[in-house]
């Protein structure tokens, strides 16, 4: 069976030229892993086609027996034009990924299939029933359990390919109410992969450095020590997730990653405000942590990625001032700003679409970067305006380059990866809302 696997992927909604597109591919920056743990799990007895929007261009003349697209909220009006042109040939279409999760009634206009969940066991099960001619309108996610082996992902993208990719573990049981993720149908069970297979997988990987996709590598620390311990000695570099209160109060932990070669953590810190935190349901964080959890990394030796979102309830138009403000006194190296998102399926999207706060279902806005609700102590253009002060402000050339020299004291690795994040982050400010 001939199958194109397609997945559609923009940053901001933006078109990238040779430069931005090749400073991406070096560090395959990626927004899941889906689609192509979708393509490793298939078997090699059918004939594959994986394809990424971002660099190649959809040849909608070629047959295929079946198309399956993996899409996100932003890139869904994509998603739909090429599954509508396919499904005009005859050609059977697949859609999954998490926004097909999250309304799956919208999914199904345009497609003869639809995946729930991580899309894996089931994606195995749709087969089976597409060449028996029993295909199912709606798969529902299969639990994962300690028998079932996750395949390698490769990543091959067009290019120099300096960062691999791998998952260890997967689901978040944590339920924080913005996140999509976390509230992916099926996977909010945590799944942890048989460490001796994540090693094998690694040490298979060409490249030396690599980045784990895992939501947080410190939920069950156990198991996280027992991978560490075995990178130890390996000779690769990787990035990783990290929670605030584990990285401020486990610093064995936080020396450890290092010896296994970790470079950087990325810590969804989201707020400085406790209330905010308190009311998104990220208990994982207490903003007394955060100096801690910063320190020990850099006394270490890595670097600190922050994630922060502005527009919850409790902000009000001094949020951006005060962020950039806490921010500077923690050090950090680099920072993500984003506008908080209802993606569908969330319950901060049912309870804002309840109280008639959504101001549109143009799901192309919904990148993190566009308002797209009512904020409730700021008008939209307040938000908006705030989150593009925020990027350019903290990424102006004089603090980018103050930010870039100080982390030159942390090691030559972290270094350059303090000047790609920072080379990427300011590529991606020019493509946000005026």
């Amino acid at each position: 069976m001939k199958i194109l696997i397609v997945e559609t992927v923009w940053i901001a909604g933006a078109r990238y030229g040779f430069f931005d597109k090749t400073l991406l591919t070096a560090f395959s920056i990626l927004p899941t892993l889906h689609a192509r743990q979708i393509a490793a799990i298939t078997s090699a007895t059918h004939d594959v086609t994986l394809l990424n929007e971002r660099y190649q261009q959809i040849n909608f003349n070629e047959h295929y027996d079946l198309v399956h697209i993996n899409f996100t909220t932003s890139t869904a009006p994509r998603a739909y034009e090429i599954a509508d042109a396919f499904k005009k040939q005859n050609i059977t279409v697949v859609l999954s990924g998490l926004h097909a999760s999250g309304i799956p009634e919208e999914a199904q206009r345009h497609a003869d299939s639809v995946l729930l969940g991580r899309g894996e066991l089931n994606w195995l099960q749709l087969l089976r029933d597409y060449e028996q001619g029993t295909l199912q309108p709606l798969y529902e996610p299969l639990p994962y359990d300690e028998r079932v082996s996750i395949p390698p992902t490769n990543v091959r993208l067009p290019g120099f390919t300096m960062t691999g990719a791998v998952e260890a573990t997967r689901g978040c049981p944590c339920h924080c109410d913005f996140c999509p993720d976390g509230q992916l149908k099926g996977n909010n069970r945590f799944f942890m992969r048989p460490v001796d297979d994540v090693i094998a997988e690694i040490k298979a990987l060409p490249q030396k450095t690599i980045m784990f996709y895992d939501s947080s590598l410190t939920i069950n620390q156990t198991y996280t020590r027992e991978l560490f311990e075995q990178m130890v000695g390996l000779g690769k570099k990787f990035f990783c997730n990290g929670n605030a209160d584990v990285l401020a109060n486990e610093e064995d932990l936080v020396r450890l990653s290092k010896k296994a070669g970790c470079v950087s953590w990325l810590i969804g810190f989201e707020s400085f405000d406790q209330d905010a935190l308190q009311g998104c349901g990220k208990s994982t964080n207490k903003v007394d942590d955060y100096k801690q959890a910063v320190d020990n990394i850099h006394q270490a030796g890595m670097a600190v990625i922050g994630d922060f979102i502005v527009g919850f309830d409790t902000d009000t138009p001094d949020v951006f001032d005060a962020t950039l403000a806490a921010i500077a006194k923690l050090g950090i190296d680099v920072a993500d700003f984003c506008v908080l998102t209802p993606f569908p399926g969330t319950s901060l999207y049912k309870r804002l679409q309840q109280d008639g706060r959504i101001l549109t279902k143009d799901w192309s806005h919904y990148n993190l970067k566009n308002v797209v609700f009512t904020p409730k102590h700021m008008t939209p253009e307040q938000l908006q305006q705030g989150i593009t002060t925020m990027y350019r402000r903290f990424y102006s050339p004089h603090n980018t380059v103050q930010r870039i020299a100080r982390g030159a004291t942390l090691g030559m690795s972290p270094f350059f990866m303090i000047i790609a994040r920072n080379a990427v982050a300011v590529m991606n400010s020019r493509h946000l809302p005026s």
